[in-house]
């Protein structure tokens, strides 16, 4: 097992540096992810780490020993590569795309000996890749090309693989898949992880690190615990609208402008597609009786006018009610998400009531606004 490092690692284009002073470690078993804004240096250090371009100060070391010394056998060997330039595959099929990664293994003749067929094969497999096998390279998908990549990545049998947004093209389906792919990697065969993603929810749920690249300098780098809270991702990405939900890893879009229109009675995660919908039409509104610690809470907190709320785990109380009956007089309409009243919520049924009484509309959809 060898772990990765840079140390003091400058890197750049032409002379100039972009990035320095670059000190990051990828232990075995790892999966370290780089993000950050387009732009912002995540493609220039990996190349730097693959021998695609020079390091312009520090170096990278394999298990303590400087990369540049390996031989370009030895360096394919312990490195496999998924960059996002494109390939020159000159009527190659996808099987003999995949085979190039055992040539580091081969003679002189690169003849392939039944053990790295087998490889091949497994390789093929473990991405959902047998019946592109035999398919031209060049006439696949965007998304099928960069699962035979990934698979001839995994036959190189390396020590350290280092990808560049290999979600890039592909559909949410193989998303999930190529980066389980990469999970299991790291831990069935302790290989070291490093890549790029622009799906940081994705990042999340897939790194034991990330580093964040912030232009001229890692702006910081920590457990996906340490990194994906308060406003490290806002001031990282330079968000001036809209919001990251921290706990759900999804972008919700800025708050409707403007004074609530309508109030949605909701819980229990009825509200976010409503509130969602408001929100994609423009219309401001208010919404509650929420727990705390109700999902709906965390969504409305993003795009609420005003919630309506009760601390985790309470009950509904009379002033609570008062308080959200003011809300539905002011908004002038009470859209019904929430159906079941159970044990902490049962007071809730008093604001349908309260609607009809006072002549409020009582709607079901957005599209009754």
């Amino acid at each position: 097992m060898q772990n990765l490092s840079a140390q003091k690692l400058s890197v750049g284009y032409n002379k100039k540096i972009l990035i320095g002073g670059i000190d990051l470690e990828v232990r075995a078993g790892e999966v370290v992810t780089l993000i950050g804004r387009n732009g912002a240096g995540k493609s220039t250090i990996l190349k730097s780490i693959t021998r695609h371009l020079e390091p312009l100060g520090g170096a990278v070391y394999l298990d303590g020993k400087d990369s540049r010394l390996l031989s370009h056998k030895d360096f394919a060997t312990q490195f496999s590569v998924v960059l996002t330039e494109r390939l020159k595959t000159d009527r190659m099929t996808c099987r003999e795309i995949v085979e190039a990664g055992r040539y580091p293994y081969t003679n002189f003749f690169g003849k392939l000996k039944e053990e790295d067929k087998r490889i091949v094969d497994e390789s093929l497999r473990m991405v959902g890749g047998e019946g592109l096998a035999e398919k031209q390279f060049s006439s696949v998908s965007d998304g099928q090309k960069q699962r035979i990549l990934l698979a001839r990545a995994i036959c190189q049998q390396p020590q350290v693989m280092v990808l560049d947004e290999p979600t890039s093209f592909l559909d949410i389906r193989y998303k999930i898949e190529l980066l389980g792919i990469l999970r299991r990697l790291a831990s069935e065969r302790k290989m070291s992880v490093i890549l790029s993603l622009h799906e940081i929810d994705l990042a999340a749920k897939i790194s034991d690190k990330i580093v964040c690249v912030d232009g001229d300098k890692i702006y910081k780098t920590g457990t996906p615990e340490e990194i994906f809270r308060g406003d490290e991702i806002r001031k990282l990405y330079g968000l001036r609208s809209g919001s990251y939900n921290l706990l759900f890893g999804s972008v919700e879009m800025e708050k409707p402008a403007g004074e609530s229109r309508v109030f949605v009675l909701a819980g229990g995660g009825t509200g976010i597609p409503i509130y969602r919908a408001l929100q994609r039409k423009g219309i401001a509104f208010s919404t509650g009786i929420l727990s705390e610690n109700d999902v709906d809470f965390q969504v409305a907190a993003d795009l609420a006018e005003t919630i309506v709320s009760v601390p985790a785990f309470s009950a509904v109380k009379d002033e609570d009610i008062e308080r959200a009956q003011k809300q539905i007089r002011r908004a002038g309409k009470l859209l019904q998400a929430c159906n079941i009243f159970g044990e902490c919520n049962q007071k809730c049924e008093e604001l349908l009531r309260f609607a009809k009484e006072n002549s409020i509309p009582l709607i079901s959809d957005v599209s009754e606004i």
